[in-house]
């Protein structure tokens, strides 16, 4: 799996994108936004709320109960407002 951070996500965690193996258990976005935040530190914080956070799989805008596989391209991003 591909993942994604941009704006201040990618600021905090100091990288733009890495590639894991999905871990057992991971089901959907909010179980991979878990997993993450589990990991501490900066991900910790960066997943801690996740009303600062949106996401999306294969370029398409979703839930955090939507489905993840193993082939996926997930990104992770701030709320984007209009103006």
């Amino acid at each position: 799996m591909t993942i994604l951070y941009f704006a201040w996500v990618r600021q905090q965690l100091g990288r733009g994108e890495e590639t894991i193996d999905l871990p057992a258990g991971v089901k959907t976005i909010g179980d991979l936004a878990n997993h993450l935040r589990q990991r501490g530190g900066a991900f910790g914080e960066a997943f801690s709320d996740r009303k600062r956070i949106r996401a999306a799989v294969n370029q398409e805008h979703v839930p955090w109960d939507a489905a993840v596989h193993a082939e996926d391209e997930v990104a992770f991003f701030p709320p984007v407002t209009g103006g």
